[in-house]
């Protein structure tokens, strides 16, 4: 629907007093990037339209026109708060394109910075989407354990939040065995916490009645809108790209898929907190692998300035903060891809926000959107 056509369109008889109204992008649920338009009726919402004008970024076509490792940094720009998820799956489908192989080291050092990237988006998700519905203090809990893994990402990948660290064939800089006993105590210390998070947050009433029964989302939603991620599993459905089409060390570590049937935003909930304890858990498992991969060898052959994959196609496939992330690429043979296609969960997830939030209170669409976790930048298409 064009804007406009919301706006002039005869409303139906007996609908005379309906309110339009806008929903952002200066409202502080929609963090001044996404603007949706509701028609009200009274405290109800009616209809609600996401307008996507806003927030495209044409990263498709900027990888059009840049060499292919020039494209690199727009992957830290797609999703800004798991970029290393973005970087995985481009670099992934490069490397099937050019037939590259990847050292066993790099292969645990990826899995190392993107759970902990995973980490440091759940924690971001958890404190925002409690400051939405109206509490303050779980924002600074969860800022003070997020940044004590920014710090170690910072030593490790050079840069604080939009990350190009990997690169086609390994990563840029090794991650040091001296840095395994501070990664160790770091996780220990967010380990410890999350009982208090469960008695703070997740047991609590207000919250309860916040998010208990709000948003229903089953898997023929899910199926209909392509979403994934801890929304789909949210919805009872355990699929996760890391098992269902696994990729790096994954099949090799011993992890949980969280699933919850309650279908509401409160099952959402549950699954982004117990995804932090498996993301734990992973990252504890790799690094007992690194020291045995103590060979040297980050990148067996790094690519060289104008690299020309052969023509082809290929396509990457991980699992991020917010669900699937593809990337596919086509190769014509020269040092420019010929296309980039981008599959965002966001996108995805947004989209059926209309149809979830019909005939909730406004209040509650409030609560439906944050249990998205939507990162607007991400939305191509």
């Amino acid at each position: 629907m064009e804007d406009g056509d919301f706006y002039t369109r005869n409303f139906e008889e007996g609908t005379e007093d309906r309110l339009i109204l806008n929903m952002g992008p200066q409202h502080p649920s929609t963090h001044g990037v996404l603007r949706v338009v509701l028609e009200l009726d009274g405290e109800y919402v009616m209809r609600a339209e996401p307008v996507l004008g806003y927030v495209h970024r044409m990263h498709e076509k900027m990888g059009e026109i840049k060499q292919w490792h020039q494209y690199l940094p727009n992957m830290g720009r797609v999703d800004y708060l798991h970029a290393l998820a973005w970087n995985e799956a481009y670099c992934q489908a490069v490397e099937k394109l050019a037939d590259m192989e990847l050292p066993r080291r790099a292969q645990v050092i990826r899995v190392i910075a993107s759970e902990l990237n995973r980490i440091t988006s759940h924690l971001l998700w958890w404190g925002a989407y409690l400051l939405d519905l109206g509490a303050f203090t779980p924002i600074m809990y969860g800022f003070e354990d997020r940044e004590r893994i920014m710090d170690l990402l910072q030593k490790v990948t050079g840069s604080r939040l939009t990350y190009c660290y990997y690169r086609f064939g390994g990563v840029s800089h090794d991650f040091p065995n001296e840095l395994i006993p501070e990664t160790r105590e770091i996780l220990n210390i967010l380990r410890e916490r999350l009982p208090m998070f469960k008695a703070l947050v997740t047991d609590n009433v207000i919250l309860r009645k916040r998010v208990e029964d709000i948003g229903i989302i089953d898997d023929s939603m899910c199926l209909r809108y392509g979403a994934s991620g801890p929304v789909l599993r949210g919805s009872g459905v355990a699929c996760d790209v890391r098992r269902s089409d696994p990729y790096s060390v994954y099949p090799e570590l011993d992890f949980e898929v969280p699933a919850y049937g309650g279908k509401d935003a409160f099952a959402r909930y549950l699954v982004r907190m117990d995804e932090i304890e498996q993301s734990i858990r992973i990252v504890e498992q790799a690094l007992d692998m690194l020291p045995g991969c103590d060979d040297g060898h980050i990148m067996k052959k790094a690519p060289k300035p104008g690299f020309k994959p052969p023509t082809g196609e290929a396509y990457g496939c991980v699992e991020g903060g917010r669900g699937r992330i593809g990337v596919y690429v086509a190769s014509d043979g020269t040092n420019t891809p010929y296309r980039v296609k981008l599959r965002a969960p966001s996108f995805s997830n947004l989209s059926l926000f209309a149809e979830c939030a019909s005939g909730v209170l406004l209040a509650d669409a409030v609560s439906i959107l944050g249990s998205l976790d939507l990162v607007i930048p991400e939305i191509d298409r």
